[in-house]
């Protein structure tokens, strides 16, 4: 291995300290162990296929957040150019001829809705060198500005304008930079080093997208070289002893003394063999002997809640962002408590604080379930968890703070003489946004996530009406393996939202979700409640009516009023036709949530050409894009975009 290959830095050698300014060096004492090299988008290169390094590469497929993530171009007879820079050590050709990037070229703006992601298991309490590999080989790719992205490294920037073409100075030419980022101890005893990538649009990229060919993490040694330092103890359920808790003075003498008598009197192997015997022995009974002080906080039975991509405030923290919850700053109440409008920072962040009620005993169930699930997710369109609180026996979740309330407010009860109501524009815009968060949770993660009460309430609007699901207090885990269709649990959400198949048989699906969406779609085109009492018999059910309505093609007679002059029947029809199939009965005849948010994205194309030819008159724009669609696959989706 040439000298300095790992310790100097990246091409630049620079090795960049995340989170500081200060650049990172590595001593000369530092010793190295490899975790993760990764062929990012390509198959294993072995040993021989090395640059005589012997060094194995191992696909992403295993890291990357989801198997579907990102297109893995097929790139053949490319010659990679390698430089003083980057020698032909650093990385083997097939490394720099195979990367992943974003996809969706046709359709850019889909990339700002979402990152590129991988998760490195690695070992808590120990700094990491972190090389990324990259290069351009791509045509279309061929000068600076042209593809800009950010990285992050454990959710924070890491560089915030990556242009690989700029650095590395043109096509075909190999880059790599160096980055070192500490794991600490709060993020549970086998954390995830955290990679994203994500378009950086400030410079007016020509493509919203990203890349990487490969990556290398190598764990570096505390002092005195080791790398086998001691991990956190893990967490425990509320019922049992705290591992962190240490044997009293008076068993401890006693076991010192006695491996000191041993030591004079006995021989060295059978002082070995008693040390080992005791050290068992201890380590068995010291949670029964030794006095305890418990806590009735709720992160004794939560699997780690303090991860790095989570803030723990203190009490004081919380009572100063809220005056102390001052009533006055309540801006919701629900089931888990009530909700204050609070600062942090020194005023420089609004957001949402959400207290758990001192009589709520299902709400410390659902602040672990939320506290878990959105640590761990991270999503445009899904609201935003910022930190967490649980002191002095209290139960508090911080959240990014949304201005513009609920969908349910804005449809039921703005006030008429100074709010306009929602235009039909508006929308299909935020049920886009709220369709591609739940496509994000049950595709975008390792399982599937699913939601179990999708609701007006629960999609929150942002100060540009940017739709953002919220509230995952009953969120579950889908099906973990390619044998499971569904979970049965019993039954939790919403009357109106739930599904029939769910209620009845206790079975629980991604398509659960779905069912409620629709519910949600139907609400935004006829501005009405589920369930009313005072309209006629057949008007009563909402969901029923609709259908009544579609089928016998009224469907002009039930929309909002506030709508007549807005809409254009064709977006109507084709919002009407993926909502009906959202509410079948049977799970397996309702769509994916892929399939919803491209039929949702082409409503809305299909309203804009027909705004185009006035209001709705002359629908030339739109039949031509009702035409690109095929007469043999499914009426609810568009042609889908294709991927460099």
């Amino acid at each position: 291995m040439p000298d300095g290959s790992y310790s100097k830095g990246g091409f630049d050698n620079m090795i960049t300290n995340v989170g500081s300014t200060i650049d990172f060096i590595i001593k000369n004492t530092t010793a190295f162990e490899t975790v993760h090299r990764i062929n990012v988008g390509g198959q294993m290169v072995d040993e021989v296929g090395d640059t005589g390094m012997f060094r194995r590469w191992l696909p992403d497929d295993d890291v990357i957040l989801s198997e579907n993530s990102g297109m893995k171009p097929d790139v053949t007879g490319v010659k990679i150019n390698y430089t003083d820079k980057t020698p032909l050590y650093v990385a083997p050709e097939d490394v720099y001829k195979t990367y992943r990037t974003m996809g969706n070229v046709g359709y850019p703006r889909l990339n700002l809705n979402f990152n590129l992601t991988w998760l490195f298991p690695v070992d808590a309490g120990f700094n990491y060198l972190v090389r990324l590999h990259f290069c351009e080989t791509l045509s279309d790719v061929n000068g600076p500005g042209q593809r800009v992205f950010t990285i992050f490294i454990g959710n924070k920037i890491a560089k915030l304008d990556m242009d690989v073409i700029q650095l590395s100075g043109g096509s075909r030419i190999p880059v790599y930079l160096d980055f070192s980022v500490l794991v600490g101890f709060e993020s549970g005893p086998r954390p995830d080093l955290r990679l994203d990538l994500h378009p950086y649009t400030d410079s007016g990229p020509k493509y919203y997208d990203a890349i990487l060919n490969g990556v290398e993490i190598l764990k570096l040694s505390v002092s005195g070289g080791n790398l086998a330092g001691p991990n956190p103890n893990p967490l425990v359920s509320s019922d049992q002893t705290p591992n962190h808790v240490k044997p009293s003075a008076r068993k401890g003498n006693n076991s010192h003394v006695l491996v000191i008598t041993l030591a004079v009197v006995g021989s060295s192997i059978f002082l070995a063999m008693f040390v080992s015997v005791i050290a068992l022995f201890c380590k068995r009974n010291k949670t029964k002997d030794v006095p305890l002080h418990t806590t009735s906080k709720p992160t004794d039975s939560c699997s780690p809640l303090t991860t790095y991509l989570c803030r723990r405030f203190s009490i004081f923290e919380i009572k100063y962002a809220t005056n102390d919850f001052d009533e006055k700053l309540i801006v919701g109440t629900g089931g888990f408590g009530s909700v204050y409008k609070g600062q942090i920072d020194g005023g420089t962040t609004l957001v949402a604080v959400k207290r758990l009620g001192i009589a709520s005993k299902q709400g410390a169930k659902e602040f672990k379930t939320e506290l878990e699930m959105l640590s761990k997710l991270r999503h445009v369109h899904l609201v935003s968890l910022i930190g967490y609180c649980d002191d002095e026996s209290e139960m508090v979740l911080v959240y990014e703070y949304m201005p513009r309330g609920t969908l349910k407010d804005h449809l039921y009860k703005r006030n008429k003489a100074v709010d306009p109501p929602l235009s039909w524009k508006q929308r299909l815009e935020i049920c886009i946004g709220a369709a591609r968060g739940l496509q994000y949770l049950h595709t975008g993660a390792k399982h599937a996530i699913i939601h179990r009460d999708i609701k007006t309430t629960n999609i929150l609007l942002d100060e540009n009406y940017v739709a953002k699901v919220s509230d995952f207090g009953l969120s579950k885990v889908g099906p973990t393996s390619e044998s499971q269709s569904h979970v049965s649990t019993v039954v939790k959400g919403t009357f109106g939202y739930l599904d029939p198949e769910y209620y009845r048989r206790q079975v629980l699906t991604v398509k659960s979700d779905v069912y409620s969406f629709g519910v949600v779609m139907f609400e935004v085109l006829c501005c009405r409640l589920i369930n009313i009492e005072i309209v006629p018999q057949e008007q009563s059910d909402l969901i029923r009516w609709v259908k009544s309505n579609y089928i016998g093609g009224t469907l002009d007679q039930i929309i909002d009023p506030d709508l007549a002059v807005d809409i254009t029947m064709i977006s109507l029809e084709k919002f009407c036709e993926i909502a009906v199939r959202c509410v079948q009965d049977r799970g397996t005849e309702r769509p994916p949530m892929n399939d919803v948010v491209w039929g949702l994205e082409f409503t809305l194309q299909l309203h804009e050409a027909a705004k185009k030819n006035n209001e709705g008159g002359t629908m030339t724009d739109a039949e031509a894009l009702l035409s690109k669609t095929d007469d043999n696959c499914d009426p609810v989706i568009a042609e889908e975009p294709k991927a460099l």
